[in-house]
């Protein structure tokens, strides 16, 4: 796995923690642990809570570029809460369980890239108007305006609403990029958050390698 890159736009609200993983094997033939498919209950201990706080915290920080992170466009931690109170949660792939268990527990958004579906450079900047992207198979697109995400070499694929569909794993998924999108006046708990999600990964029998973000901008 070869050394990512990120740069990050300077923000006052954002705190970016990010790293790469690396798998022994399509995660297709990766089994996700049950450790990993329990922390997928909210009523499992976990060593993360989440709170109001750190809720009201992150919809301002992506509030603060004009975007609205309300009803159908609130932050995707918001939704695994709701996913995982109805039952609807279920297991995906070793990579997205893992996200998916330290979002629903931290109350942090992550987002995760197939590393090989994606092209660096790297960089997290707001989107401008009018920019958009499809996220789901069914063709559905999200609108970017005045929202954080993560770009590659040919746009917008990620952020803390809903990932691109052209950049999202597959059964062939060997490495990913992780970012969790961490706010102002939270440090500590973003970094214990991606403490845990690295040991879940490497449960999993991954590799994780730390991407430290640069600054960007003036």
């Amino acid at each position: 796995m070869s050394t990512t890159r990120l740069a990050v736009e300077r923000h006052p609200l954002l705190r970016v923690a990010s790293f790469s993983t690396a798998f022994t094997a399509p995660l297709g033939a990766v089994p996700t642990p049950s450790s990993i498919v329990d922390a997928l209950r909210l009523d499992v201990a976990a060593p993360l809570a989440r709170n109001e706080a750190l809720r009201a915290a992150v919809r301002d920080m992506l509030r603060h570029g004009g975007y609205k992170p309300t009803g159908r466009g609130k932050p995707a931690s918001e939704y695994l809460v709701r996913a995982a109170s109805e039952g609807t949660l279920g297991s995906i792939n070793a990579a997205v369980d893992a996200c998916n268990a330290v979002s629903l527990h931290s109350g942090f958004p992550i987002s995760v890239v197939d590393l090989d579906r994606a092209r660096g450079p790297f960089h997290i900047a707001t989107a401008p108007a009018g920019a958009s992207y499809v996220f789901n198979a069914s063709g559905q697109e999200i609108d970017l305006g005045g929202l954080l995400c993560l770009w590659d070499a040919d746009g917008p694929c990620a952020n803390a609403v809903r990932d691109a569909q052209r950049t999202k794993t597959t059964p062939e998924t060997r490495a990913t990029l992780s970012v969790i999108w961490g706010c102002a006046g939270f440090e500590e708990p973003l970094a214990e958050t991606e403490r845990w999600y690295g040991e879940l990964l490497v449960q999993a029998g991954a590799t994780i390698e730390p991407v430290d973000p640069e600054r960007s901008g003036a």
